[in-house]
């Protein structure tokens, strides 16, 4: 796995945790998990584009 796709997927991961812990201490936030969800999405292009 390449650098920046290593580093998206950090950076993802990381997102879920941060999220993950708003969401418990103070309620879910729609945007938040719409920005992970996209984040997500663009992690795994990434992934695909780097496998084909």
């Amino acid at each position: 796995m390449p650098g920046s796709t290593k580093a998206m997927g950090v950076l993802t991961m990381g997102g879920l945790v941060v999220v993950t812990a708003y969401t418990v201490a103070l309620g879910s936030n729609g945007w938040l998990w719409f920005g992970w969800v996209v984040l997500g999405l663009i992690t795994l292009g990434m992934v695909v584009s780097r496998n084909t």
